[in-house]
């Protein structure tokens, strides 16, 4: 059996394709050979990880799912034995909900002895009713076999509407059986441990290049590896991981 490990959500700048990244890595330092895609079709961030080699499928023509590549998607799924890591843009998210759904491909994966994980985020600041309103649209909408894993992104705010947390928002109380993990990403100061983990994520380097990357400070490279051990600890405990 392989896990299906698609990241949507329907807000854009959010998160996405450094999730899948760090899904990704760590799924190489257990060992595996994840099968990486980005289906991204404006920001072909994931693909940019050259250490992750990440397959490039533009899945969209104009506003909608381009058939022939999809079922091209769906193909590579099904000889694969290793476990999958799918990125998916802002821009293709009502779409390919809407196809993946009508199409029935949860059931379909699952026939394949395949189990589906959606990876959402949720974040703070301004983009936290949008987040949270794609959480409950995709939990909704997708059937029971789904598993749900909830990512907390700090990085533009505290992750709290009107002094609730998400975890005692309706979404998540109504929802609360859906969801089989939760990661946490670390508050991260800006001027120390944001400013490394930032540039590392535009440079696409994965945390262990990073950590290997003799022109970085040394007290930089420690930073990195404190996040990457408070992330990672946190995918050992995830069953569904």
């Amino acid at each position: 059996m392989a896990r299906i490990h698609m990241v949507l959500q329907g807000k854009g700048g959010v998160g996405k394709s450094m999730i899948s990244a760090i899904i990704a890595q760590y799924k190489v330092g257990q060992g595996e050979k994840p099968l990486c895609i980005d289906t991204d079709p404006v920001n072909a961030t994931f693909e940019g990880y050259k250490a992750l080699n990440v397959h490039r499928l533009n899945i969209m023509d104009g506003d909608e799912i381009n058939t022939r590549n999809f079922d091209a998607l769906i193909e590579m799924i099904a000889k694969t034995t290793d476990d999958v890591i799918i990125d998916n843009g802002a821009s293709s998210f009502v779409p390919l909900s809407h196809y993946i759904l009508s199409n029935q491909v949860p059931t379909l994966l699952k026939e394949m002895n395949h189990e589906l994980v959606i990876h959402t985020i949720i974040t703070g600041g301004q983009a936290l009713i949008d987040t949270v309103s794609g959480f409950a649209q995709l939990v909704s909408q997708f059937p029971e076999e789904c598993l749900f894993v909830v990512w907390l992104n700090p990085y533009d705010g505290p992750i709290e509407h009107e002094g609730k947390s998400f975890e005692q928002l309706k979404a998540y109380t109504s929802n609360r059986s859906r969801v089989s993990a939760f990661i946490q990403i670390p508050t991260l100061k800006p001027e120390t441990y944001g400013r490394d983990f930032s540039e590392m994520l535009q440079n696409r380097q994965t945390f262990d290049e990073a950590l290997a990357d003799s022109s970085l400070p040394i007290m930089a490279r420690q930073r990195l590896k404190i996040v990457k051990g408070q992330i990672f600890s946190q995918l050992e405990n995830a069953q569904v991981l």
